[in-house]
């Protein structure tokens, strides 16, 4: 009897992870949880035909959208608007000049209808001159007490945290995961660690120019206003590259500007995952695709299923969004 029951234990504790200590119990078990699990299982199984090398586990993830909320407007443009109001004093063209006249009188659906070339207008007034320290300091002290317009919460709490359970869940399993987004790459650097714990090395993003200087005889580095490179789109498996430098096995995102970052990653030969976040809760977060501003979803979404991409239905596929949910 005692022989039976000891087999029976050995048979219990044998059981994978996935199933006998859920790591992502925030999802809700089905079709979505059950392939992420599977294909960690595949590539992390030595004597599986689709085993991958620890160096080889590389995932890469979209912050806006995919990591944490990007509605009604992306976090780093919240920010950026603050700035223009602080800065706005010692700015008086602004109050005849666009777009910053408009976000000054509160209209910011004209500063959104101005498209790319208003935001860059005003990430470029509000991001540059000054040090890369000096940056660091003012992002880390607006994203410490930032509130989200319509929660009231941190911005920092506007994470999602079934995501904060799978990256715990990949790194378990000796996953190396980056963030790849189209957010300013300083602008994320400061705080990714302490929200997502992915350190500043890992994170690829969008990123100004930067001059070496000698300031009151130390060296420094000031952020000009000329912009480096965009990682969005076609940009981002161009910043993998640059920045990692092996192609990933895995991709998440949520919208039509990880496309790209999605095809890059998955159409290599060997075992590969491609997920998208889709939101469709309007009443737990926001339901929108194709018809929104901030995450465009169309292209990517209607090529999901021919690419054999993921596709998750945030009201069904999580139990819970936010930490304090």
């Amino acid at each position: 009897m005692r022989l039976a029951f000891y087999a029976l234990l050995c048979a219990f504790l044998s059981i994978r992870p996935s199933f006998a200590d859920d790591a992502l119990p925030s999802w809700n078990d089905g079709p979505t949880k059950q392939a992420i699990v599977s294909f960690v299982q595949r590539v992390t199984t030595k004597s599986s035909p689709d085993y991958v090398p620890p160096p080889e586990r590389i995932a890469t993830f979209d912050n806006d959208g995919t990591l944490w909320a990007e509605q009604p407007m992306y976090v780093q443009l919240a920010f950026a608007l603050d700035r223009v109001k602080a800065l706005a004093p010692q700015h008086h063209e602004w109050n005849d000049q666009e777009p910053f006249a408009s976000l000054l009188n509160g209209n910011l659906k004209s500063v959104i209808a101005g498209g790319e070339h208003a935001i860059a207008e005003i990430v470029m007034a509000t991001h540059a001159g000054m040090t890369s320290n000096e940056f660091e300091k003012i992002v880390t002290d607006w994203i410490t007490t930032a509130r989200h317009p319509k929660t009231g919460r941190l911005y920092t709490e506007m994470v999602y945290q079934p995501m904060l359970e799978l990256l715990a869940y990949l790194r378990a399993n000796d996953f190396k995961t980056f963030i790849v987004s189209g957010g300013g790459i300083e602008f994320m650097r400061p705080w990714t660690e302490k929200i997502y714990g992915i350190p500043p090395e890992q994170v690829i993003g969008s990123s100004i120019k930067l001059k070496f200087e000698i300031q009151n005889g130390k060296p420094a580095l000031v952020r000009l206003a000329d912009i480096d490179f965009i990682d969005d789109g076609v940009g981002k498996p161009v910043g993998i590259q640059k920045h990692i430098g092996r192609r990933p096995i895995a991709a998440f995102g949520n919208s039509d500007g990880d496309l790209e970052m999605l095809q890059w990653t998955t159409s290599e030969q060997g075992a590969r995952f491609g997920l998208i976040v889709h939101h469709t809760d309007a009443v737990r977060e926001w339901a929108y695709d194709h018809n929104s501003s901030f995450g465009h979803l169309e292209k990517a979404l209607d090529m999901a299923t021919s690419q054999g991409w993921i596709v998750i239905d945030m009201k069904n596929d999580w139990k819970t969004i936010y930490p304090q949910d």
